[in-house]
This record gives structure tokens, C-alpha cells and sequence, in this order.
């Protein structure tokens, strides 16, 4: 597997666009569309909220029933979230206003929106903007990048990737796009994100990949502790690299799920990373858990914690703050075996070891603290279990955002 130059439209037979229609900004693109020139097998997860958006009903309604899929529709601005049947109505309007242009059926078109929660969709602007995308598309990697800044609200930088790997003698490619800065937190987070890919494979072992991999991936950032109306993540996979189709585990399999760890573990970064108000990317590493599962559980109470968020943005080496979180977590460990470690590009230091702090310079905590990527590493000493999970520092900017967001 290697990482190559792309997004969606990397992949046989993939295109996309993405255009300028006024839903809620103005002199920004934000319509985008995904096509498949063949039908896809699709697979999908979504948000754990109660309150869930009209598109992700629509689209787990295809997920679990439409034959195929083969296009995505997707608005920033608007989430169409809390708008009740007239919600529902205007997904199915934005489908089959995208079929028909298309030529393809109406239950094989994803729906997708993002933004404001409660508000209805402008849907004068929404299908002038469907008529946009569909004469714009193209399989370009312009198309695809065009796409990606579609899909932004808060994010300040799009978020796409692309790899190549080797199934059944045949290369495969798998492109990736998602949009994600606030409204973040485990249990699938808030995002979209989509991934497209020319491997066969077939739909059960499709979504057997996804499901499992969202655990160690999407499922481990968070910036706000906020779960949001609207995740949505989604795998197209149209079989135009020519490879037998994979309907078992083995070795295609294993590849095809390291292409997709790859790319979803990047997306996940990118978007804690590029957190409302961050100024850096704030990772805790967990090693030595007494289970995979309590490794998952103590690194996610470290990124989540408030208090230890803001500790990264002073560049403070408040150590008390990292093991508090660890100590709510509500996994069991002995606090007098525990060894933190913080750790970016300028070097590592050991900050806390059997029971009490270490003999460290606060000059140099400070310095490693104040990179732009800075890890914490906690050495639980109960087993050989680990993970990782990703999240950012807490900054004045992340209120003002969100104090505006509706402005």
C-alpha cells in the first residue's frame, strides 16, 4: 500500500464537483457531489444520537435496503436536522432531482447535509445547485479537491486523501474525503466523510470492514464532547479495478482493511487536528491496559478532558491533570505503577513515574508542549494492551465560534 496524490475521484470510474450555491455562505463552494459511473455496494455507519438528521435516515434507509448506490449529494450550511417530515421530503427531492439528471434511480442517491441544526433547506437554491454539480463533474483531481471544500463549515483546510494497494494481483485504489472541526466526540463523531474505492468486494464483508475499523479510527477523536445530528460515513466500492470479488477473510481482505485504516486514520487526525479554535493536534497514546477495550476508555477520558485540553494549550506541564482524566476513566489501574511521558518533535521527557513527579525541566515540558502535534503517553504497566486517540487543545477561539455559529 502507498499513499498517492488524490481524493474521491482517484478511484476508476469515480467523479465529482463541487460548486458555489448559497445555502448559507457566500463567495465559497458548498454543494458537492460523488458519482459513480457504475453502480457501487456502499456500507455505512452514523451518528449514535437520538435526534438524527433527515439525510442520515434516508441514507441508512439505502444502506440497509437499496440494491446499490451511486451518487452523493452533500450541503454545508444547512444540516436539515430537527425539520421534521418536510426534512424527509426534501431528501427525497434532492434525490430524484439528482437521478433524473443523472439517469440513475432515486434510492441510489445519498443525501448528506451539515450546519446549522433546525433549519429548513433552501430548496430553490439547493436543486440550482444540483444542476450545477451534475454539469460539472469530472474525475479529475481538481474535482475531487473541489468537492472536499464543499463540505467545510468551520474547517479551515479541506480534508482528502488517496492510496493504492494490491488485491487479487490487481492494484486498487481506495480516495477519501470528510469535513469535521467542531461538534466532535466518540460514538462515531460528527463528520462526513466519504470513501471511494474500485476494489470488488462484496457488501457484507463491505460493511464488516467499516464497522470494525470505525472502533480504532473515527471513534477515537473527540474536540468538544458534542456527538451531532448529522455523522455520516460512507464506503462506495464499484469493482472497476477488476480483482475477484472479495467475499471471505484472507489475505485481499486484510489488504483492503489496511488501505481503509489507513485512510480513516488520517481523516481522524486531520479532523482533531483541525479542531474549532485549535491551535494543535493533542494525542494520547495508552500502552500496558489490562484490555484493548480499557486502553480505548483511558485515552479517550485524556483527550476529552477539558482541563487537560486547556493544559496543552498553555503549554503546561500540569501532569495532575493527565492523570485525573485517567483516574475517572472508570477503568481499574494501580496510580503507583503509572509512567507519563509527553512527547512531540522536539524530544520526550518522563514527567510522573511510581506515584510521584519526576526530576524534569520545565523549560524543556514547555518546549515540547508548544509544538504544533504533542503526544502524552501513559504506561499503565497492567498488560500489553494499547490505543490511541486523538483530540485537541482548548483555546478562546473554540467560545467565540461557537458563541456565533448562527451569526
Amino acid at each position: 500500500m502507498k499513499q498517492i496524490t488524490g481524493g474521491v475521484t482517484a478511484a476508476k470510474g469515480f467523479e465529482a464537483a463541487g460548486v458555489e450555491a448559497g445555502v448559507k455562505y457566500q463567495n465559497r463552494k458548498d454543494m458537492a457531489l460523488v458519482f459513480s459511473t457504475v453502480p457501487c455496494k456502499v456500507a455505512g455507519t452514523f451518528t449514535s444520537n437520538v435526534v438524527k438528521a433527515a439525510p442520515v435516515l434516508w441514507d441508512r434507509n439505502i444502506v440497509d435496503n437499496s440494491p446499490y448506490a451511486q451518487a452523493v449529494v452533500a450541503n454545508s450550511g444547512v444540516a436539515n436536522a430537527c425539520t421534521g417530515k418536510q426534512g424527509m421530503d426534501f431528501c427525497k427531492a434532492e434525490a430524484e432531482c439528482l437521478g433524473g439528471l443523472l439517469n440513475i434511480p432515486a434510492d441510489s442517491v445519498l443525501v448528506a447535509s451539515t450546519g446549522v441544526i433546525g433549519a429548513q433547506l433552501p430548496m430553490d437554491r439547493i436543486r440550482a445547485g444540483i444542476e450545477k454539480l451534475a454539469a460539472a463533474k469530472a474525475g479529475t483531481p481538481e474535482a475531487g479537491t473541489d468537492a472536499a471544500k464543499a463540505i467545510m463549515t468551520t474547517d479551515t483546510v479541506q480534508k482528502e486523501i488517496a492510496v493504492e494497494f494490491q488485491a487479487g494481483g490487481v492494484t486498487a485504489v481506495m480516495g477519501a474525503m470528510c469535513k469535521g472541526s467542531g461538534m466532535i466526540h466518540p460514538n462515531m463523531c460528527t463528520m462526513l466523510a466519504f470513501i471511494t474505492t474500485d476494489v470488488n468486494i462484496s457488501k457484507e464483508m463491505l460493511q464488516k470492514a467499516l464497522s470494525a475499523d470505525v472502533v480504532d479510527s473515527f471513534n477515537m477523536i473527540s474536540v468538544d464532547g458534542d456527538t451531532s445530528t448529522n455523522d455520516t460515513l460512507m464506503v462506495l466500492a464499484n469493482g472497476l479495478a477488476g480483482n475477484e470479488e472479495i467475499v471471505e477473510e484472507g489475505p485481499d481482505y486484510e489488504a483492503f482493511c489496511e488501505a481503509l485504516h489507513h485512510v480513516t486514520t488520517y481523516l481522524a487526525r486531520k479532523m482533531a487536528g483541525d479542531g474549532e479554535g485549535a491551535t494543535c493536534l493533542f494525542e494520547a497514546e495508552v500502552v500496558g491496559a489490562a484490555s484493548k477495550e480499557e486502553a480505548r476508555i483511558l485515552a479517550k477520558s485524556v483527550i476529552c478532558s477539558s482541563l487537560s485540553k486547556a493544559a496543552i494549550f498553555g503549554h503546561d506541564a500540569n501532569f495532575g491533570r493527565f492523570l485525573c482524566a485517567l483516574g475517572y476513566s472508570g477503568a481499574k489501574f494501580d496510580p503507583e505503577n503509572v509512567d507519563l511521558y509527553f512527547k512531540s518533535r522536539s524530544g520526550e521527557i518522563h514527567i510522573f513515574s511510581k506515584g510521584v513527579a519526576c526530576d524534569y525541566s520545565e523549560e524543556e515540558a514547555t518546549k515540547i508542549l508548544s509544538d504544533p502535534e504533542v503526544t502524552v503517553l501513559a504506561d499503565m504497566h497492567m498488560g500489553e494492551a494499547q490505543a490511541t486517540a486523538w483530540g485537541c487543545d482548548l483555546s478562546y477561539d473554540y467560545v467565540k465560534i461557537n458563541a456565533d455559529y448562527r451569526s
